[in-house]
């Protein structure tokens, strides 16, 4: 499925316009495949997008971070906040929400003690995972 821009993508403490949020392409963990992710969904409520376990997969975030021994620069709750505001800032009534941390440009080598670590959380819009008919024939 194609991603559907939004207006805006924070990286690293601020919201960048989404066709600004670029890396270099020696970022370190594009050679070396030293990042971490997950994969959230907000649901459209009556009350606004509501960010399914928003909490703890932050803090798994966290958790494979330490993992990859990488020391993110912000705790859980401002992950938190910062996921609350890009998907406030979409305008979205749902999206699917990609929030993202890597050891950054400027280093090559095994090494990641002189690497920064560089933080995004992007949203966008995105329907039924397998597609609309998935649950056809199920129920």
């Amino acid at each position: 499925m194609p991603i559907t821009p939004t207006a805006n993508i924070w990286m690293n403490g601020e919201l960048v316009p989404w066709e600004q949020a670029t890396t270099h392409v020696l970022t370190h963990t594009l050679h070396y495949g030293t990042g971490v992710f997950e994969g959230i969904r907000a649901y459209e409520t009556a009350d606004g997008p509501g960010v399914f376990r928003l909490t703890e997969h932050m803090e798994r975030l966290h958790a494979s971070a330490k993992i990859m021994m990488m020391d993110l620069p912000y705790s859980v709750a401002e992950l938190v906040a910062a996921t609350k505001e890009v998907v406030a800032d979409s305008g979205l009534p749902s999206c699917y929400i990609r929030p993202i941390a890597y050891y950054g440009y400027g280093e090559m080598g095994l090494n990641t003690l002189s690497c920064s670590v560089d933080v995004a959380i992007a949203c966008w819009p995105w329907g039924a995972y397998l597609g609309d008919g998935a649950l056809q024939g199920f129920g």
